[in-house]
């Protein structure tokens, strides 16, 4: 277990967030840029979100609220489970903690010069290691439990593409299973594999796809939307065949459902967000479930719905209500199944239909689920009954907590 901070290093940590406020991004960029420029740390990080600035925002935001909350770090145990999750689907080690380290003091000497005294630089890497400390130590149980769990894995284990489903204009199914034949841990829904892909011309590329099936089975099925000009989704599109085999990484994250589920639960997405909730309406809808179930989504068209008939069928057996919005062409023929709505999901519809005993599960853009949460929260849902899942980096400074 790591050490108590002591109350000096609390105190200069905390006189630090002006400066984070100022010069957090410059930080972390600096940071990210001496971190890649070793190859095997860098071939650890999704690049994209390197390109896009996603990754340095995220961190900063992060090293934010950690300065912020140095003396309540049970306020950032959500933020601290995301991160452990997301360290072990990428198969983040102990012995990597010294690389980001030494990066991140660098950095902080680099951006703020002679305003980092050797005393702001000795709190911080005590500070960091602290952190660090509990990030490897809940990482390490987190390996050990896939370790133990039946078909569980640890690293990365082959699996091979079954087959290829078309959901909609934009969104590409894969059927997976393991390549040695052996059984596969059960995951949690709402949860999502880690890939290492080696991608011609991109070199090797890690992400993260939520896992779109029921748990249970002899494999996983992840649901891919093309991103135009995105290395991997567009090579997963067009390159990807029954056959093709994937680096893949055992289902971790923490926006899952309690157990026991509640009793009624509200699926709110837009876009691709809704990849995690297939998952989660396959175990709220089988034989024994008894939680009422709300499904509401937001897409572009009927023609980019993924998982359409899907939805439809569960409605029209009265297994979930469902509504559906089309910010660009709602269908000319419903069938009456689900409510549909030309436009938005807003911040005003949401708040006039706020169910105070729902558990609320959100997932999609960024804004999207700042607009959604923010409306619960002013609706005074307790914070346990709002759970929510980031595409990519946390980088809204509204959601990183």
């Amino acid at each position: 277990m790591a050490a108590p901070l002591d109350d000096a290093t609390r105190a200069i940590v905390k006189a630090c967030v002006p400066a984070l406020e100022a010069h957090g991004l410059t930080i972390t960029q600096e940071m990210y840029k001496r971190l890649l420029a070793t190859p095997e740390i860098r071939d650890l990080f999704n690049m994209s979100h390197q390109k896009d600035g996603e990754q340095p925002k995220a961190l900063a935001l992060a090293v934010l609220a950690y300065a912020r909350n140095i003396d309540n770090l049970g306020a950032l145990g959500g933020m601290v489970e995301r991160i452990a999750e997301k360290h072990v689907g990428l198969n983040i080690l102990p012995e990597h903690y010294p690389f980001v380290a030494d990066a991140l003091l660098g950095a902080i000497a680099h951006v703020l010069g002679d305003a980092a005294t050797p005393e702001i630089l000795d709190a911080w890497g005590k500070a960091y290691w602290f952190l660090a400390d509990i990030l490897i130590g809940r990482e390490g149980q987190i390996y050990q439990a896939h370790e133990a769990a039946p078909g569980g894995w640890t690293g990365w284990r082959a699996f091979a593409v079954r087959e290829c489903v078309r959901e909609s204009e934009t969104v590409t199914s894969f059927e997976l299973v393991p390549v040695d034949g052996k059984p596969v841990m059960r995951h949690q829904p709402g949860q999502y594999l880690s890939f290492r892909l080696d991608i011609p011309g991109h070199g090797t590329q890690r992400r993260n796809y939520s896992i779109s099936s029921a748990p249970g089975g002899d494999g996983y099925r992840i649901s891919v939307r093309r991103m135009p000009g995105g290395a991997v989704s567009e090579w997963l599109h067009d390159s990807v065949q029954p056959g093709t085999v994937l680096q893949v990484s055992a289902p971790t994250g923490d926006f899952t459902l309690a157990d026991p589920a509640p009793e009624s639960v509200v699926l709110l997405s837009a876009g691709v967000g809704l990849t995690p909730m297939i998952s989660l309406l396959g175990a709220l809808t089988d034989a024994q479930a008894s939680t009422d179930v709300r499904y509401i989504h937001a897409t572009h068209s009927a023609a980019t719905e993924a998982f359409g008939d899907y939805v439809c069928g569960l409605a029209q057996a009265g297994r979930i209500q469902g509504e559906v919005f089309y910010s660009r062409q709602a269908p000319a023929d419903a069938d009456g199944s689900l409510t549909r709505h030309a436009g938005r999901i807003t911040p005003d519809w949401l708040k006039d239909r706020v169910d105070a005993g729902a558990t609320y599960y959100i997932c999609g853009p960024d804004g999207f689920m700042r607009d959604m949460v923010g409306v619960l929260k002013e609706s005074g849902l307790p914070k346990a009954q709002i759970r929510y899942e980031f595409f990519g980096s946390a980088s809204d400074a509204d959601l990183v907590t």
